[in-house]
């Protein structure tokens, strides 16, 4: 049995220590790791979709679309038609993965910050001037809020948070852990309205109409709960690191050093100084841009902040702000004197994701697969079916919910396709039950953050453990997938225990929002 990410050959065995959770990591992790690289295990899960499919195409498997009444049938993905798709839409699929684009050109943006030498001069001044014993906190608070800005927390504030806890004496993969259960773990929770706030809301508010032509579903519909959930998630999050996750981990023993401890140099300063220059610059811009109502960063098409360039071109914004900082820093110190220095700085920032740009082609002819046969519709349609035929009472079902989201998370990730998929049922049959569509949507916006952290089919997961091997090139699905199961685990039982108590309370899930019909 390996030892922990990186403990190295000197560190005690995991579980040398006794308790029962230590050995069930430790037994998650063995088994984890003995499963294929990333690559094969989605071509064989593309191989057994394609199985199954043909077996319920054979079987006349069908659903009702719950939106348009219209029949769906499985789609037999071994016919002559679907391999002649495949063969026409194999680059279509890979160029067109979602998270693919923005994770490229943000850290295209963000390796010239890197190899310039501004990002390590940046986690030396916050090791300086960030006491030690509120860092869990403030990593894991970060993260709750990052998804705001999409893909941007993973990409930055990952690596990010590695470098700061190594930088304090403390094993960077714990503070890789408390921020991807920020990010990710607490996916829902936030303190400002996101993009997905938005799409979610539109989603419930055509499913309500199904029941009630008029209903109306505001973007702010959970707010006040998923608000209220950044404190919960940022706490509990930040207890599992320091009593669960870092004291398994034990003392890092591996090859990467600790960002320099000493005090920055004159030169360094005056490249912070610069590059500080250059951000007040551009976030004086993005203001202009973005404030007045005719700004050339607003959309006419969609007002307001959230339709704005702001919060749709987040990653150009990211790319910018890496590109422009990174080379003011770099011109000020000296590590950066020609062009071909930048591009020298971005061709690293590629190399180091080859294994990442594998993976992903394979995740995308999944997604793309799964999506071809309607497999997951017939099944998240049949789903909610049984859910009704077991006429449970409201918060049961409501629970029951929650279960059947986090486990559809573990094959589909994506919150808006999900909830697309199980919305049109799920709202309308609470509705007729007498609860709001808001509070529908509450309950599934819990259910959608809790594996996020612990499936390998999340489209982020092969980037979280490119960012883990740095530290543990033994480092598997396994390793990834137990260092996270501590914080699921925990989340599973508090946010579904504060959902709970939120409804027996009668509080609003958001302004406006109630939690029953008619009261």
């Amino acid at each position: 049995m390996s030892a922990p990410p990186g403990a190295g050959a000197d560190a005690p065995p995991t579980g040398s220590r006794g308790g029962v959770l230590r050995r069930l990591l430790d037994a998650v992790e063995r088994i984890g790791n003995a499963v294929p690289h990333p690559a094969t295990l989605f071509l064989a899960l593309s191989a057994v979709v394609a199985l199954l499919s043909a077996l319920a195409a054979a079987g006349g498997v069908a659903a009702i679309h719950p939106g348009t009444g219209e029949p769906v049938p499985v789609v037999n993905l071994l016919s002559a038609g679907v391999v002649r798709r495949l063969a026409l839409e194999l680059v279509p699929n890979f160029i067109g993965f979602a998270p693919l684009g923005p994770v490229l050109v943000s850290l295209l943006g963000l390796s010239v910050a890197e190899q310039s030498g501004l990002l390590g001069a940046v986690v030396r001044l916050l090791v300086a001037r960030t006491s030690a014993r509120f860092l869990t906190l403030a990593v894991v608070f970060a993260g709750v809020n990052a998804h705001t800005a999409g893909d941007v927390g993973y990409v930055l504030l990952l690596p990010l948070a590695a470098a700061l806890f190594h930088g304090v004496g403390r094993h960077p993969v714990a503070g890789l852990a408390a921020a991807f259960a920020g990010v990710s773990g607490g996916f829902a929770a936030n303190l400002l309205l996101s993009p997905t706030d938005l799409v979610l809301a539109g989603l419930t508010q055509e499913s309500a109409r199904l029941v009630d032509a008029a209903y109306v579903v505001a973007p702010t519909a959970s707010y006040w709960f998923l608000a209220a959930s950044v404190g919960l998630v940022t706490l509990v999050a930040t207890v599992v690191t320091e009593r669960v996750v870092e004291p398994r981990l034990g003392t890092y023993r591996g090859t990467v050093a600790a960002p320099a401890g000493a005090a920055l140099t004159e030169r360094e300063r005056r490249g912070l100084r610069w590059a500080g220059l250059v951000v007040c610059a551009l976030v004086a811009l993005v203001a202009w841009g973005v404030v007045p109502a005719d700004g050339f960063l607003r959309d006419p098409e969609k007002p307001g902040v959230l339709g704005s360039v702001l919060v749709r071109g987040l990653v150009a914004l990211l790319f910018v702000f890496g590109v422009l900082p990174g080379i003011a820093y770099g011109a000020a110190t000296g590590t950066m004197r020609r062009d071909a220095d930048v591009y020298r700085g971005m061709q690293r920032s590629l190399e180091t994701l080859a294994g990442y740009l594998v993976v992903v082609f394979f995740i995308a002819q999944f997604v793309a697969l799964l999506s071809w046969s309607n497999l997951a519709l017939v099944l998240a349609v049949h789903g909610a079916d049984f859910l009704r035929g077991l006429a449970l009472g409201p918060v049961p079902l409501l629970l029951m919910l929650v279960v059947v989201t986090a486990v559809t998370d573990l094959i589909l990730g994506s919150a808006s396709a999900k909830w697309a998929m199980l919305a049109p049922v799920l709202v309308p049959m609470f509705m007729l039950l007498g609860y709001s569509p808001e509070l529908t949507q509450t309950a599934y916006r819990v259910g959608d953050s809790l594996t996020n952290i612990i499936t390998p089919l999340a489209s982020n997961f092969p980037l979280v453990l490119m960012f883990l091997q740095r530290y543990d090139e033994r480092a598997g699905i396994g390793t990834l997938t137990a260092l996270m199961l501590p914080y699921s685990l925990a989340n599973v039982v508090c946010w579904t225990a504060m959902l709970v108590a939120w409804v027996w309370a009668g509080l609003a899930t958001g302004p406006g929002a109630p939690l029953f019909l008619g009261r």
